[in-house]
């Protein structure tokens, strides 16, 4: 039987605040298979993001294990981290974190730039990338040029342009009207069913309603 992509056993979290320690995480328990959609709820400090930061090797757990494809993240070094988050993560935020004065072409191939990756092939993979996200006529537009919904495009294709095993959408539809919304589901749905294991973290409960799963 094959491993699940995540498992995360009784992982907790702890931060300091002005001297007194919030519990941020407490005994989470979560299973990821291969090819999921899944949705986290909850409200707003209920943990959601520090979860995401976990899952996606931005930060590290106080206790518990976290298993991904097998390997135990909770006892990796910050340069193991990096390489794991690199090789196997694809993140997609509320705010897009687009450079704004790049065009969209040169937003997408920045993961390759770090990754040591030649001139040509980034600009290739790049538009291959926006032009699988129906992208192709705004490879030279820059992102206050584009729509909401066209720089979260630009941002997933960004996230998918290192073929990442899971992507972690934080709040991606969060400041956006309904039609919007609907179109980066829409994207995030297709992916999914190419198999592209989807993580999705929202307070919104018609968008956990469109994923397979959701947890609460």
């Amino acid at each position: 039987m094959a491993l699940p992509l995540i498992e995360i056993r009784d992982l907790r979290k702890v931060y300091a605040l002005d001297g007194v320690e919030i519990q941020a995480l407490r005994g989470i328990d979560l299973t990821v298979e291969e090819g999921e959609l899944i949705a986290i709820m909850g409200p707003s400090g209920s943990g959601k993001s520090t979860l995401m930061n976990i899952l996606g090797c931005l930060d590290v757990a106080d206790a518990g294990t976290y298993l991904l494809r097998g390997e135990d993240v909770t006892r990796m070094s910050p340069d193991q981290l990096a390489r794991q988050r690199n090789r196997e993560i694809g993140f997609v935020f509320q705010s897009f974190n687009l450079l704004p004065r790049t065009s969209a072409l040169e937003n997408v191939e920045t993961p390759l730039v770090y990754a040591g990756v030649g001139r040509q092939e980034r600009h290739a993979r790049a538009r291959e990338a926006l032009e699988r996200m129906g992208l192709g006529e705004r490879l030279m537009h820059l992102p206050n040029q584009l729509s909401g919904g066209q720089q979260q495009r630009v941002a997933i294709a960004r996230a998918l342009l290192t073929r990442p095993a899971i992507l972690l959408a934080d709040e991606p539809t969060g400041i956006e009207d309904t039609a919007t919304t609907e179109e980066i589901l829409g994207v995030l749905e297709a992916l999914n069913r190419e198999r592209l294991t989807v993580v999705l973290i929202t307070h919104e409960p018609d968008v956990a309603q469109r994923a397979r799963r959701v947890l609460t």
